[in-house]
């Protein structure tokens, strides 16, 4: 993805995050709509001041409109993913997902046991489960992406979508994340 094409459709979600008409921002940053209109669709170029008044008129931080919109969708299995060990003790790390600074997050630890499957509603617009299974076998995510996952797996998903848990065989100790925007 080119720097303008980041740009363009950081600007555009921006936006629909903040639930703001076209016009609405471009008079709150003081612009033109046919040039907040062709910055959305990639064919402008902005300049740092441009960006600036965008950004402060959408209360975000200026460095959110230079990154590209992560998949909600996200699997690492026990193993993958990039290990940094210690040099000083048998320590390893594996970093899963980063946490923006316009989110927050609340952590929960979930013991599921066998049987009916738990159903969760759509929680608010933009929230994202981080799942990590400690151990046993647990069916989740949202219902057009449900995974099977086995402990040390990670799952990503979208949690504004109705979404299920379900343990497979015999009880399931989960790492749950909820992150929402703030």
């Amino acid at each position: 993805m080119t720097p303008t094409a980041i740009i363009a459709a950081a600007i555009r979600r921006e936006r629909e995050l903040a639930q703001i008409s076209l016009s609405a921002l471009a008079a709150k940053a003081g612009l033109a709509k046919s040039t907040l209109s062709q910055l959305e669709g990639g064919k402008g170029n902005p300049n740092v001041e441009t960006l600036w008044a965008l950004a402060t008129a959408l209360g975000i931080p200026f460095s959110s409109l230079f990154e590209a919109a992560s998949a909600h969708g996200a699997l690492i299995r026990a193993a993958e993913g990039v290990s940094i060990a210690s040099s000083q003790s048998d320590f390893t790390a594996v970093l899963l997902d980063k946490c923006p600074p316009d989110r927050r997050r609340d952590l929960y630890r979930v013991l599921l046991k066998p049987g009916a499957a738990r159903q969760s509603d759509a929680h608010p617009r933009g929230t994202v489960e981080h799942a990590f299974l400690c151990s046993g076998r647990v069916r989740l995510g949202p219902l057009d992406a449900v995974e099977d996952i086995g402990p040390g797996d990670y799952y990503r998903y979208s949690g504004d979508a109705a979404h299920i848990y379900e343990a497979l065989a015999g009880e399931a100790l989960l790492l749950l994340v909820m992150d929402s925007p703030r």
